[in-house]
């Protein structure tokens, strides 16, 4: 898990002309787990532009920082989690070497973040690029 906290907590310009502050995609309070110190913390978190911001503040400016960004293309799956914490409302985020657990403060918010960062996913995946699509209706 180490790798994908050191891409969440490392202080690149990441973030660089994404502006978290205006009109993200979803945003809301979850509780995540820290790395070392197995605690839970309620964060305000900010999806927007393929990264999955998160600040201590819900008060969110140009001038805030962010404690931590992922981005979500180097993300594989994102699923509930309630039978590997036996907590309410629990989902994972995973990369192929670690999974990141978060708490949201009910069934519908866990579904939507689930469904929203889900979608960015999709959306930003390096998997597939625009050579390797086949479009069978362009030669019609």
């Amino acid at each position: 898990m180490a790798s994908l906290w050191r891409a969440a907590t490392a202080k690149p310009n990441d973030y660089d002309g994404v502006e978290f502050w205006s009109n993200p995609e979803r945003a809301g309070w979850l509780t995540k787990q820290g790395e070392y110190i197995k605690t839970w913390r309620r964060r305000w978190f900010v999806l927007k532009q393929g990264r999955l911001f998160w600040f201590k503040e819900s008060v969110i400016t140009g001038a805030s920082r962010p404690r931590g960004v992922i981005p979500v293309a180097t993300c594989l799956t994102v699923k509930g989690a309630e039978d590997i914490l036996n907590k309410e409302h629990a989902f994972e985020l995973s990369t192929r070497n670690d999974t990141m657990y978060f708490i949201a403060d009910s069934e519908k918010e866990k579904e939507d973040w689930i469904n929203s960062i889900g979608r960015s996913i999709v959306q930003h995946s390096r998997s597939v690029t625009a050579s390797e699509i086949l479009d069978y209706d362009s030669n019609r």
